[in-house]
């Protein structure tokens, strides 16, 4: 053990002559303590949260979507995806997405959101709740499954026939004389989408979808899922160099990137506010260290005489704000996680109205990046606290501190 680290142990631990010092010191480590358990604790909160709407969003949201940069549809779809860009691909989903008119007798009329989605239909992205998976025609009539809140909107139930006109379909009735053309859909199932802002949708096959915007062998986008997310900005380029600036490239993240950017701001603010606490505990380990200075100037001036350079004796009283902030750190990062953990596992703390929501406790999601963080940032600020001290220690004068012993 180094002279300074001693030295700074016993003068942090040692009782004190002036009893304040001790409860400023011990004031210090259970701010520290308090700060980092709650920094920890909060930031597992949000990154919970953030996962459980993160999941919720790839539920429907594709890993990498390519749509045209300046038109709303466009052919040639199937071999615009290189071969080599293929390895990873789990899916790929080639639709036709627009807004129609929904009309039925008895009912009022409303415009909703149609998909154009590729057969066999994947349902582990659009769930049935009721009625069965099914978009082929049936006595020359195509199915339809619609959404909860359009059912809900409309009173539609299971085989219910409804009628669907595009803005295409009304503008050419109005441009060359004749009938706007509606087709007719049957409706065979519902189907519940895990979405933040619940849209109506009504799902067709995708050459119904076509002929319903009047197009010939053209798509709006192409949905494509990997593996895991994640590889998703590994592609993101090579899509990008590979079909250059006619297609506009999203990952899942820029899909959603107002609501995620949201979310980590609110975190990383409520990280800044949390400091605060930490702040408060730093003012005092510099209250302490100055009157422990004090105390201890003959001591200072005597470790000098033997030979202790200024830059040791500032280091001395550098790792007095060190070992504070590590112990500080220690208790509080072990109570922060062991703390997260148990939530995390067992969902001790409930959700207030639980009962209308997915979940019904906090979620809890421990990223170790941030863990790291905020125990690096918590040590820097005690040692930063420390400072002060350690320089007004340095400028002690051997002849003052001496001249009455």
């Amino acid at each position: 053990m180094n002279v300074e680290h001693l030295i700074a142990k016993r003068y942090l631990f040692s009782k004190k002559s002036i009893s304040l010092i001790s409860s400023l010191t011990w004031i210090s480590i259970a701010g520290i303590t308090i700060g980092t358990a709650l920094l920890i604790i909060v930031l597992s909160v949000f990154n919970g949260f953030y996962d459980l709407i993160k999941q919720l969003l790839l539920s429907n949201d594709p890993h990498i979507r390519i749509e045209h940069t300046h038109e709303r549809f466009f052919g040639n779809y199937t071999a615009l995806i290189p071969e080599e860009l293929k390895e990873d691909i789990v899916s790929i989903e080639y639709f036709v997405e627009g807004n129609c008119l929904v009309t039925r007798a008895g009912r009022k009329d409303y415009v909703t959101r149609v998909k154009g989605v590729s057969l066999p239909l994947n349902e582990d992205l659009y769930p049935v709740v009721s009625g069965v998976a099914d978009l082929n025609v049936r006595n020359k009539v195509p199915g339809v499954l619609i959404s909860e809140s359009l059912a809900q909107e409309l009173r539609l139930y299971q085989d219910d026939t409804i009628s669907l006109l595009s803005a295409d379909g009304i503008r050419r009735s109005l441009t060359q004389f004749g009938g706007p053309r509606t087709l007719g859909f049957q409706i065979n199932g519902t189907v519940s989408l895990r979405e933040i802002v619940s849209e109506p949708l009504a799902i067709v096959d995708i050459r119904a979808a076509q002929r319903l915007f009047y197009l010939q062998d053209e798509v709006s986008g192409i949905d494509i899922r990997f593996k895991n997310e994640e590889m998703a900005n590994h592609y993101k380029p090579l899509f990008e160099k590979a079909l250059g600036d006619s297609f506009t490239i999203k990952t899942w993240y820029d899909l959603q990137k107002t609501l995620y950017d949201v979310m980590s701001m609110e975190k990383w603010a409520s990280y800044a506010i949390l400091m605060i606490i930490v702040l408060v505990a730093i003012l005092n380990i510099v209250g302490s260290l100055t009157m422990i200075v004090i105390q201890k100037k003959k001591d200072i001036g005597i470790l000098m005489a033997m030979g202790l350079s200024e830059s040791r004796i500032r280091q001395t009283f550098r790792r007095q704000g060190f070992l504070i902030g590590l112990i500080g750190c220690g208790i509080g990062g072990s109570a922060g996680i062991l703390i997260s953990l148990v939530q995390e596992h067992f969902g001790l703390v409930k959700l207030a109205g639980s009962e209308s929501f997915i979940i019904d406790a906090y979620p809890i999601a421990v990223e170790w990046f941030d863990v790291g963080f905020i125990i690096i940032s918590c040590l820097m600020l005690c040692v930063m606290a420390a400072w002060f001290p350690a320089n007004k220690a340095s400028t002690t004068q051997v002849a003052d501190a001496l001249r009455y012993e």
